[in-house]
C-alpha cells in the first residue's frame, strides 16, 4: 500500500518520530524527515538505512528538510520548500512535541508548548493542505497524549500570561488542542478524500524531559524502565498511516490501534471551532 507514497514526519530524528520514519521506509514509502539540525538529519538517514538492512530501503527513498517548529517563519519556510520540491504528500505525521517545565516564550512571543505542540502542526498542515488534497486519498495524523484527560483550554489565558504557569497543565492543554484540531480539521475536510486522526502512543521512553531542570530529568530517569520503547510507541501511528481498513475513517482518537473516546472536553465542537479561530490569529493565517 505504501510503495511510492510520500510521508512527511516532524520530530523524526529521535524517539517515536525516528521509528515512524523507519517503519514507513520499510514499507517502501518515500520518507521526508523534519529536524532542527542538518547533521542530525543526515545521521538519522544513515541510521534508518542501516537498521532497515534487508528491507530494500534505498537512500533515494529518504530525504529531509531542516526546520525549527518553535519559529513560525521556519515552519513557513519548511512548507514552502516542501511545496516547491515534492510532487505529492500522501501522509503528514505531525509528531514533534516538547515538554517545558518552565514558562518559555518562542521567537514569536508565544508560550513554548502551545507553539510547538499545537500551533506548529496547525500552521504546517494548513500550508500544505493543497498538496495533501491533490494527493488524495491522503491522511493527516497527529501525535496527542492521554495527558489531554483532565485538561482544559483556557481561552481567556491560553498562554499562561496571567495564571501561575504549570508545565504539566500546559502540556495537557497542548495535547487536548491536538485532538480538538484533529476533529475540526476532519469536519472541514469532510468529503475531500483527506482524513485526519490522532493517537496516544503510550508512556514512551524518549528525551521529552531532556531540556528541563535536573529534577525533571531525574524523575524521567527513574520512571524510564517502566516506559515502553519508541518502537512500540510508534506502532499505532504506523497503523494509522498504512492500514487499508482505515480508509475514510476520520476525526478519531486511537490508543493501541483501537478507536477510543477522548475526554468530554476533546469532544466539544464549539471549543474546537473556537480554538481554530484563535490558532488562525496566533499564526496570522486569518490574514492570508
Amino acid at each position: 500500500m505504501m510503495g511510492g507514497r510520500t510521508c512527511l514526519i516532524t520530530g523524526s530524528t529521535s524517539g517515536i518520530g525516528k521509528e515512524l520514519a523507519l517503519g514507513l521506509a520499510r514499507m517502501n514509502a518515500n520518507v521526508v524527515l523534519v529536524g532542527r539540525s542538518r547533521a542530525k538529519c543526515e545521521e538519522t538517514v544513515q541510521e534508518i538505512i542501516r537498521r532497515a538492512e534487508g528491507s530494500d530501503v534505498s537512500r533515494n527513498q529518504i530525504s529531509y528538510l531542516v526546520g525549527d517548529l518553535s519559529s513560525q517563519a521556519s515552519v513557513r519556510q519548511l512548507a514552502s520548500e516542501f511545496m516547491a520540491t515534492r510532487q505529492r504528500l500522501d501522509i503528514l505525521l505531525n509528531n514533534a512535541g516538547v515538554f517545558l517545565a518552565r514558562h518559555t516564550a518562542t521567537v514569536d512571543g508565544i508560550e513554548g508548548m502551545l507553539a510547538v505542540n499545537h500551533l506548529a502542526p496547525f500552521l504546517l498542515t494548513n500550508l500544505l493542505l493543497e498538496k495533501i488534497k491533490q494527493s488524495r486519498p491522503s491522511r493527516i495524523i497527529t501525535t496527542s497524549s492521554i495527558a489531554h484527560k483532565g485538561a482544559h483550554v483556557d481561552f481567556d489565558d491560553i498562554q499562561f500570561e496571567r495564571r501561575h504557569y504549570n508545565g504539566i497543565r500546559a502540556y495537557g492543554q497542548s495535547k487536548l488542542a491536538n485532538i480538538l484540531f484533529t476533529k475540526e480539521l476532519a469536519r472541514r475536510l469532510a468529503g475531500s478524500g483527506v482524513t485526519a486522526n490522532c493517537f496516544h502512543p503510550g508512556g514512551v521512553r524518549t528525551n521529552l524531559a531532556g531540556e528541563n531542570p535536573w529534577y525533571y530529568r531525574l524523575i524521567w530517569t527513574i520512571i524510564s524502565p517502566f516506559l515502553i520503547s519508541p518502537e512500540k510507541g510508534a506502532d499505532t501511528g504506523l497503523y494509522l498511516a498504512s492500514s487499508p481498513s482505515l480508509e475514510g475513517v476520520t476525526g478519531k482518537y486511537f490508543v493501541k490501534r483501537s478507536e477510543v473516546s477522548p475526554s468530554s472536553e476533546a469532544n466539544d465542537q464549539e471549543a474546537a471551532r473556537r480554538l481554530w479561530k484563535v490558532s488562525e490569529e496566533l499564526t496570522n493565517l486569518s490574514r492570508t
